[in-house]
């Protein structure tokens, strides 16, 4: 019990008991004569009592609602109405309200009064007691999260140049076919910014390349870019200009084919600006004499170093060289230099150390033949160091009258051990070549060796179809395929896959069909001739013009404009003979694929089989990007004509147009190339007769297939129709 209380609204002790007697007094006299005056008076005194009682708990009440009192379940003195029960003797009894809530209690244990709030401003207020509120948040895919994720790392290395750190951190994020949206993030943050933020982008993609980021990804990275010039010229008015001199300088890197501006042409709508980047890039940047120099100077050069702080890291670097010759330690000082493009300077500075200090030449001499040999240093920048060299020789016979003859020695030396190209020709002190038309093709065919033999070392396709195209000549393409059928003939059967390998690419990419052919033409003129060195030159030959059909570098109708072409009684119809019956024979493209082991060691059936699964697969639900891998994991680059061919069928037969989404993505990622997408598209029109049996609309459909390809820039312009309709 609560201790007394007067103005608590409480009765205390002394008052129940006194209160107790009064009542028992007054029911007593009220029994014993209802009607006495005593009764009456009895009665009036105790109504008298209780109405002092209750004045002086309202009073109580009143006093303490003043005060700010009160219990937290309001039940406190006399504030509201109370529950009334009689008990068994008839007398009234006042009571609290469910028995809790009075002035000075916490009220009840669970207190469900509905008017009942959190106060903030009470000290114990406690925010874990506020309701819960559900928020929605939205979901982020795994794009969005990647592309939020590279901000911070480009702004991080922005600002400490770590190109290590950079690296590590784009290896951790994952998501290795989302690295074109990096590229494009780079680049156009670098765009926005200083010099130094250009250059370092152009170093850290250079960086990145084959380590971290594909060529593949750097290719479409640079595709995302082209196709935002638009808007992005809104906040980088003179964005046009300088995101041709990053294309441009990603070719003189090495990170993107010269190929890359012929195929963006191609794709890019004559309105766009991202024409106008191509077209700059190709003619302002990469046209111009000594380009590569310009452009790597253009933004401070390569690293944000000057081109005297490179010079003085390569003498540097050569001097330790000559103290410690520690060959590999020099290769590696070397390629972290990070420019393949000025390696010239290392040859010039290098041969010049050897000169001067005689016994250093040996050395001089195994690290350019290592440097060369581990493809370090190229064959063009080793010939580009050696002409320097030469060039300046008149200031250095001054100081060593035997430099001219000892430098001679050094290039027939270097010719002879392989690590110098034997095109290397100087006639007279300017070293200026003859251009009439025997020693253009004398040089053409040293250059041609030399860039075979390279390819055969190092099986880069890509490689070879740039050093074609740098050496010009196209005139010359079928000399090219008379010499590399030649000097495979004469290796084992590695080389000779490698040859029909490289055909295939060449068709694709740079040589035409009547280049092939003539080259064929060539070598079964000197058949007889190469049969002295090569005893069974014949067989050889018959194989590779059959092998030619089965990879659809030539038509099976171009062996019948080879032999119109040969001259009367050449030995070489007969091996022309043998390659139409090899190339006609039952199951010849299993046979022929296989006949040097074979590029994937795959038959063309099985080959077949296995694109028919991928393309089921993929038609029932199978992932886009898994598709795409199976499809280059078949490394036939030059068989995947077969791929738009079935794609195209499925289309037709499941009446679902999934498998052409395939197709768009293989073209967008370069894993089709636009010549075997409308080789595939002429398969399909050729065959449509036969399809019209089982698929009557069959017509119809392609057409539309035809239309939506156009649209997308899949075909090439010359591919009709016209038969069709």
């Amino acid at each position: 019990m609560a201790s007394p209380k007067k103005d608590g609204g409480f009765l205390t002790q002394d008052q129940r008991e006194k209160l107790r007697i009064a009542v028992q007094n007054a029911e007593t006299l009220s029994l014993a004569s209802p009607r006495s005056p005593t009764g009456g008076t009895t009665s009036a005194l105790l109504q008298q009592y209780e109405q002092q009682m209750l004045e002086q708990k309202r009073a109580a009440a009143a006093a303490a609602a003043a005060a700010g009192g009160g219990g937290r379940g309001g039940g406190g003195g006399g504030g509201g109405p109370r529950h009334v029960r009689r008990s068994h003797s008839g007398k009234t009894v006042k009571v609290k309200k469910d028995g809790a809530g009075g002035k000075g209690t916490w009220g009840k244990l669970i207190d469900t009064d509905a008017e009942a709030c959190l106060d903030r401003n009470d000290p114990n207020y406690d925010s874990g007691e506020e309701p819960y509120e559900l928020v929605e948040a939205p979901v982020s895919t795994p794009l969005e999260v990647y592309k939020r994720s590279v901000v911070p790392i480009v702004e991080e290395y922005f600002s400490n140049g770590d190109v290590k750190l950079a690296a590590s951190d784009l290896k951790e994020l994952g998501y290795d076919d989302f690295h074109r949206y990096f590229v494009k993030k780079l680049v156009s943050m670098a765009m926005d910014r200083h010099d130094k933020e250009k250059e370092m982008a152009s170093v850290l993609l250079s960086y990145l390349y084959g380590n971290v980021i594909s060529s593949t990804q750097i290719r479409l990275g640079f595709v995302l870019l082209l196709e935002a010039v638009d808007d992005l010229a809104v906040d980088i008015p003179d964005v046009v200009d300088v995101l041709a001199l990053f294309i441009a300088r990603a070719v003189v890197d090495d990170i993107l084919p010269p190929a890359f501006l012929s195929k963006a042409k191609v794709s890019l709508s004559e309105s766009s600006k991202g024409l106008q980047v191509v077209q700059i890039a190709e003619k302002s940047y990469l046209s111009a004499p000594h380009h590569a120099e310009l452009i790597e100077r253009r933004w401070g050069g390569s690293t944000h170093i000057t081109v005297e702080e490179v010079k003085k890291r390569i003498a540097d670097l050569l001097k330790e060289y000559i103290k410690n010759g520690d060959t590999a330690e020099a290769c590696r000082c070397i390629r972290e230099l990070a420019v393949p493009f000025f390696h010239h300077e290392v040859v010039k500075r290098a041969l010049t150390l050897g000169m001067e200090s005689p016994a250093a030449e040996a050395l001089i001499v195994k690290l350019l033949k290592e440097a060369s040999e581990e493809c370090l240093i190229s064959s063009s920048q080793m010939m580009k160091g050696f002409s320097r060299f030469a060039d300046s020789l008149d200031d250095l016979i001054l100081d060593i009258p035997s430099a001219k003859s000892e430098f001679q020695l050094l290039v027939s030396k270097a010719i002879s051990e392989g690590w110098l190209d034997s095109s290397y020709v100087r006639s007279g002190t300017n070293g200026s070549v003859e251009d009439d038309e025997h020693e253009k093709l004398a040089r053409y065919k040293r250059e041609a060796v030399s860039i075979i033999h390279e390819y055969f070392l190092s099986d880069d396709t890509t490689e070879v179809i740039r050093s074609l195209k740098e050496l010009g000549y196209p005139e010359y393409n079928p000399v090219f395929v008379k010499k590399l059928i030649t000097i495979a003939m004469d290796r084992k059967n590695r080389e000779k896959e490698m040859a029909s390998f490289l055909l295939s690419s060449l068709s694709m990419e740079l040589f035409s069909t009547e280049d092939i052919a003539k080259g064929f033409i060539m070598l079964l003129e000197s058949a007889e001739d190469t049969s002295l060195d090569i005893l069974d030159a014949s067989d050889e030959l018959g194989m590779f013009l059959a092998r030619a059909v089965i990879d659809d570098v030539l038509a099976p109708l171009s062996l019948d404009e080879i032999s119109s072409k040969l001259p009367p009684n050449c030995s070489g119809a007969e091996t022309l003979n043998m390659a139409r019956s090899l190339a006609s024979a039952r199951h010849a493209g299993e046979r022929l694929l296989r006949c040097w082991g074979g590029g994937t060691g795959w038959a063309v059936e099985d080959a077949k089989d296995k694109i028919t699964k991928l393309l089921e697969e993929y038609e029932s639900g199978g992932d886009l990007g898994e598709a795409c891998n199976c499809i280059r994991e078949l490394g036939m680059s030059f068989f995947n004509h077969e791929v738009v061919k079935k794609a195209l069928v499925m289309a037709m037969e499941k009446k679902n147009e999934r498998t052409l989404s395939l197709l768009q993505e293989c073209f967008g990622e370069g894993i089709i190339t636009i010549n075997q997408m409308t080789k595939g598209f002429s398969r399909v029109r050729d065959g449509l007769d036969d399809l019209a049996l089982d698929i009557p609309d069959a017509r119809e459909k392609f057409l539309s297939y035809v239309g939506r390809a156009k649209k997308s820039g899949w075909l090439l312009p010359g591919f009709g129709v016209a038969s069709v309709a």
